[in-house]
C-alpha cells in the first residue's frame, strides 16, 4: 500500500530531495499535496511530474502563473497566506515539513494535529514554539521524525538507550566556510562567501546560519525539545568532514556515534520509510578515502551566535522565540547587504538584552497566537535596531 505524502516546501532543497526518494520508490509513495512560497515555475514542474491532488503557493501574485502552467490538469490550486495550511490539511500518512523559518510553524502544527508522521526539517518550529509543538504532537499521537542529519543521527542513537544512561548528546558542526578565518577578517566577508558552504548544498538563510554557527545553536534547542534532554547535557563539537553527525556519551564511559555520508537523502529516506529502512542509491562511506576525522572545540568568542543560542536555551521562556525572530531579521538584512556579517550576532544580542530588561516579557507564550504576536513584536523591534544603526 502506498503512503500518501505531502510536502510543505516542495521546491527547496529538502523538498526536492524528498521527491527524489519518491521517484526512486514509486510503488511505496504517492504525492498528494505540495506547497511553495513563490516559485510557481518550480512548483508547476514538480506538480506535472508527480500529479498531487493539491498545490499551494503563498504568493498570490504568482497564482495566475501557476494556474496557466497547470491549465488542463485536474490539480487543485490554492494561494495566499493560508495556502500551506490548506495543503497540510490534505489527508496524508506522512508530511515533510520543509518550509524555511518561522513561516513553517503554523502549517506544520496543522499537519501535527492530524496525528500523522511528520518529517521535521524545520527547526524553527521547535526553537520558537518547542513546548507547544511537542505537546500538540503528544496530544494527537503524531510521530515527529527529525530530518536534520544531526537529529536524525541522535534519534537512531537514542532509540534503544534508557534516558538514565545518557550523559551527553553532542551534535557535530562542519564549522562553515569561515572556520579558520580570523575575527578581523570576518568583518569584511561577503554574502557570496557566507552562502558558499564547504560541504552541504542548502538555501541562503540556513547557509548564513551555518556560517555564524547560529544553525548549530538552533539545533541544540531543537534537540532539547525533541529528545527531552536537559540543556547542560547538550554540546557541540566542530567536525569539518561532516561524516560523524552525532555522538552519545553514556554514564558507563561509552561513546556511541553515528556516521553517514553528508547527503540529506539518507535521513529523508529513513524518515519516509520508518519504521522500515529503505535502501536508496547512496554513496558508500569509504573511511580510507575520508582519511581522517577531525574534531575541534567551537570558538564561541568568534562565533557569538552559538553562545547566544545556548544562553537562550538555558533561559527558556520567551528567549528562544525572540532569538529566532531577531536572527531571521538580521540574516535577511545581511543577505540584502544592509549590515555586515558580525552585525548579525550584535543585532540578536541587542534584541535579547531588550527582552531581559522588560518584566512584561517574562512569561513564556503558551498559544500559537501568543507566539506569533511575540515573533512579530521582536521582528519589528529588531528592524528598529537596524534602522537606528543605518
Amino acid at each position: 500500500m502506498q503512503k500518501r505524502i505531502s510536502i510543505l516546501g516542495a521546491t527547496g532543497s529538502i523538498g526536492r530531495n524528498t521527491l527524489d526518494i519518491v521517484a526512486a520508490f514509486p510503488e511505496r509513495f504517492k504525492i498528494v499535496a505540495m506547497s511553495a512560497a513563490q516559485d510557481s515555475a518550480g512548483l508547476a514542474e514538480l506538480a506535472l511530474q508527480f500529479h498531487p491532488e493539491l498545490v499551494a503557493i503563498a504568493d498570490t501574485k504568482k497564482a495566475e502563473d501557476l494556474e496557466a502552467r497547470l491549465h488542463g490538469s485536474s490539480i487543485k490550486i490554492v494561494a495566499g497566506a493560508e495556502a500551506a495550511i490548506e495543503a497540510a490539511r490534505v489527508e496524508a500518512d506522512f508530511t515533510m515539513a520543509a518550509i524555511v523559518g518561522f513561516a513553517g510553524l503554523a502549517p506544520t502544527l496543522e499537519a501535527v494535529k492530524s496525528g500523522r508522521a511528520i518529517g521535521l526539517a524545520n527547526k524553527e518550529c521547535l526553537v520558537a514554539a518547542g513546548d507547544l509543538f511537542m505537546a500538540t504532537a503528544r496530544h494527537n499521537d503524531a510521530r515527529i521524525l527529525p530530518v536534520d542529519s544531526e537529529h536524525n543521527a541522535a534519534f537512531q542513537l537514542l532509540s534503544d538507550i534508557p534516558s538514565a544512561a545518557v550523559k551527553t548528546l553532542t551534535l557535530t558542526a562542519s564549522g562553515g566556510p569561515f572556520r579558520t578565518m580570523s575575527l578581523q577578517d570576518l568583518q569584511s566577508v561577503s554574502t557570496a562567501q557566507a552562502i558558499k558552504h564547504p560541504i552541504w548544498s542548502m538555501g541562503q538563510k540556513i547557509s548564513v546560519d551555518s556560517a555564524t554557527l547560529m544553525n548549530k545553536g538552533l539545533e541544540l534547542i531543537e534537540a532539547h525539545h525533541l529528545f527531552s534532554i536537559a540543556p547542560h547535557q547538550l554540546d557541540v563539537i566542530v567536525h569539518p568532514q561532516s561524516v560523524v553527525h552525532a555522538m552519545l556519551s553514556l554514564t558507563d564511559g561509552s561513546v556511541l556515534s553515528h556516521q553517514a555520508p553528508p547527503d540529506m537523502r539518507g535521513p529523508i529516506a529513513f524518515c519516509m520509510g520508518w519504521p522500515e529502512r529503505l535502501a536508496p542509491d547512496m554513496p558508500k562511506l569509504d573511511f580510507a578515502e575520508v582519511g581522517k576525522l577531525e574534531f575541534f572545540q567551537p570558538d564561541r568568542d568568534k562565533f557569538k551566535c552559538l553562545a547566544l543560542a545556548e544562553a537562550a536555551m538555558q533561559a527558556g521562556q520567551m528567549a528562544p522565540t525572540i532569538l529566532n525572530a531577531a536572527n531571521e531579521v538580521a540574516v535577511a538584512a545581511f543577505l540584502a547587504q544592509s549590515i555586515g556579517f558580525l552585525q548579525i550576532a550584535e543585532t540578536v544580542a541587542a534584541s535579547l538584552d531588550y527582552w531581559a530588561g522588560k518584566a512584561e516579557f517574562s512569561a513564556a507564550p503558551s498559544t500559537l497566537e501568543e507566539i506569533i504576536a511575540l515573533d512579530a513584536s521582536f521582528r519589528s523591534h529588531t528592524s528598529d535596531i537596524l534602522a537606528k544603526k543605518a
